[in-house]
């Protein structure tokens, strides 16, 4: 995240001054705001190649995107895992709710919310007794009960 802060805004010109910005004045501007980041960090990290887990991890959220898509945007995690594990992808379902949490998908919610209670709108309601004043005067003065 940092790497892509700095990849951002090196060697970018402000307008009207000319001033560029290098990777050394933003990691010693980053480093006083308390973000600790040496020069030869960025440059590591931007030349390193990459690994095989993130290749396919890549591959991974193509696959998962696309079965996704594929399925109206209703599956979620386990049935985007099972359709997975069907096409012979061999991965792990928390990998997928990693993955899929991660990318925002998320699989659509059915079922009614069940109202356990229904007020009748002609039943009386009980006596206001304070007021709607909850500051009691006193110790013991004032109670309240939930039933």
């Amino acid at each position: 995240m940092i790497v892509d802060f700095i990849r951002a805004h090196a060697e970018r010109r402000e307008p009207g001054s000319g001033l560029r910005w290098g990777v050394e004045p933003i990691c010693a501007v980053l480093t006083q705001h308390g973000i600790k980041v040496a020069p030869s960090t960025y440059y590591e990290l931007v030349n390193r190649p990459v690994t095989a887990a993130e290749w396919r991890e890549a591959l991974l959220i193509h696959k998962i995107r696309e079965v996704y898509e594929d399925n109206y945007r209703v599956y979620g995690a386990r049935k985007v895992w099972l359709q997975l594990n069907r096409e012979g992808w061999r991965v792990a379902r928390c990998t997928v709710e990693r993955l899929m949490s991660g990318e925002g998908l998320k699989g659509a919610v059915r079922g009614k919310v069940k109202r356990t209670t229904i007020a009748d709108p002609a039943d009386q309601r009980p006596n206001d007794l304070v007021q709607r004043q909850f500051a009691p005067c006193a110790p013991d003065k004032l109670w309240v009960a939930d039933i």
